[in-house]
């Protein structure tokens, strides 16, 4: 065994005891959390708006901070790009975090001396705790490679900027640096496919042991790497033992990149965001990801049905029960407050307080009063994909309202590895699953509202060009799983497989 592996498990031992006895504390940390953050962001621009000085408890806290987004958040954004200091948290932030999708363009989501340890080692404690529990440390000694966006760094207002993952990448111990890949040149590569040829360039005959990125990213540079050498991944690197993913959800995914892997790998699943690493696969044994409760982050929960109500119901984590969807709602030590990021999520368990991501709260369908949620939608198109022995490239939906006679429905548009030998019948068992899932569906059927949902296989790498003519192509880019509007569908009707 090398050095690295053979020290990394005794420190992985330390900090899985740690995260152990945070499992414990949680409620009580997370109070902790929410006393520190309000005393500490007290004088600041937004403290003194929201009388900070008065809040003395969970309630209190509520009736001061209204649920916000980035765009209603974005004064205070603006006068920190000005210059300004002391705005949302205790002097200036040492970085922005740049990222895309809202109605006004690019956020920029302040990162502060105190909160980049949650980004630096809630990655950090993911790894160790597979390494405890698992007593594998092996990987720790071969190369390892992080899909993500560039380290170049701008600056505005002095501050640097840039996406998220260049940002940590400037983080990563000095015990790593020797074992990573790409080079730090690669790496900044803006162009993804220019940068993607020269990762497998500089990956393909590397004792590559740990692959870490958004499933679709990694798949295509499985896909690069196949074609460039003939091998499957796991012949190709055959000690390569883990693979990091996070972004989207895993399941969809899973099948092929097995395939392209030729054997089983253990995997390791993440909650990160530009707002904060939220939570990480802590057991192989039981189903949900380790929500981070003493991480300088204050959670709240908003039942996913009430999140667009004026006055909806705010859960602190005390009072949250199993099974029901919530959206996630920050507060954190960069001075985001009652931020909702726009993702749901559900508890798989409340001891410790381990959660699944369900979806996005813009990327649902309700076109007709069904409110199909992320969750549902994958969960249907894999059942159906297991029943027919297929496997799933890409996909999204979004409804189609007819303007004539005919009824109005959901279209689907699949990117498949192999098209189902019946396509009608395997349509038919993803619309059953989803009326199982989804009553609200199931009565619009059932009432002769809408029409049964219709599938549009797409041509091979449709998606891949689609995000590429977005200028989208790699990094943490995603493609929407569901749209209310047929913007991205008008898009993909002409990549529509017509054979």
């Amino acid at each position: 065994m090398k050095i690295k592996s053979y020290l990394a498990k005794p420190f992985a031992a330390i900090v899985h005891g740690r995260i152990k006895r945070t499992m414990r504390t949680a409620l009580s940390d997370q109070e902790s959390i929410l006393r520190m953050l309000v005393r500490k962001a007290a004088p600041t621009e937004f403290g003194r708006d929201h009388h900070f000085t008065e809040i003395n408890d969970y309630e209190s806290f509520r009736d001061a901070v209204p649920i916000r987004d980035y765009e209603t958040l974005s004064p205070y954004i603006h006068r920190i790009k000005e210059g300004k200091e002391g705005v949302l948290w205790p002097g200036r932030p040492i970085y922005f975090a740049k990222t895309s999708g809202t109605t006004s363009g690019a956020k920029y989501i302040p990162i502060s001396s105190d909160s980049i340890s949650n980004h630096i080692h809630t990655a950090r404690n993911g790894l160790l705790g597979y390494i405890a529990e698992t007593g594998n440390a092996d990987f720790a000694s071969g190369n390892m490679i992080f899909l993500s966006g560039s380290p170049t760094l701008d600056r505005i207002a002095g501050i640097p900027t840039g996406r998220l993952s260049g940002i940590v990448n400037h983080h990563i111990p000095a015990y790593l640096r020797g074992n990573q890949l790409p080079s730090f040149e690669t790496n900044c590569i803006e162009d993804w496919e220019t940068k993607l040829d020269r990762i497998v360039e500089e990956t393909l005959h590397k004792n590559m042991t740990l692959i870490s990125g958004i499933p679709p990213w990694v798949q295509m540079y499985f896909d690069r790497l196949i074609e460039r050498s003939g091998k499957k991944i796991g012949e190709l690197f055959p000690h390569f033992q883990v693979m990091v993913h996070g972004g989207v959800n895993f399941s969809p995914y899973r099948a092929k990149l097995m395939e392209s892997i030729g054997r089983s790998i253990d995997t390791i699943e993440t909650f990160p965001a530009s707002e904060g690493f939220f939570a990480f696969q802590d057991t192989r044994e039981e189903e949900g990801l380790l929500l981070n409760t003493q991480s300088g982050i204050f959670f709240e929960f908003i039942p996913a049905q009430e999140i667009f109500n004026e006055r909806p119901r705010r859960l602190s984590l005390k009072d949250v029960k199993l099974g029901e969807n919530y959206a996630l709602i920050i507060n954190n030590n960069a001075g985001l407050w009652g931020y909702n990021i726009g993702d749901t999520v559900k508890f798989t368990s409340i001891d410790p307080y381990r959660i699944v991501v369900t979806g996005r709260i813009k990327h649902f369908i309700s076109a007709f009063g069904e409110h199909v949620i992320g969750e549902e939608v994958e969960y249907s198109l894999l059942k159906a994909a297991e029943q027919f022995g297929t496997r799933i490239v890409e996909f999204t939906v979004a409804p189609f309202i007819s303007t004539d006679q005919g009824k109005s429905y959901h279209e689907w548009f699949i990117e498949f590895e192999e098209l189902p030998t019946d396509l009608q019948a395997f349509a038919a068992c993803v619309d059953d699953q989803l009326r199982s899932k989804n009553i609200y569906y199931d009565d619009l059927i059932r009432g002769n509202i809408l029409e049964r949902l219709i599938i549009r296989p797409l041509k091979r790498n449709a998606f891949i060009d689609y995000m590429r003519s977005k200028g989208k192509l790699g990094g943490q880019n995603k493609v929407p799983r569901l749209s209310n509007d047929r913007l991205i569908a008008t898009e993909l009707e002409k990549m529509i497989n017509k054979d």
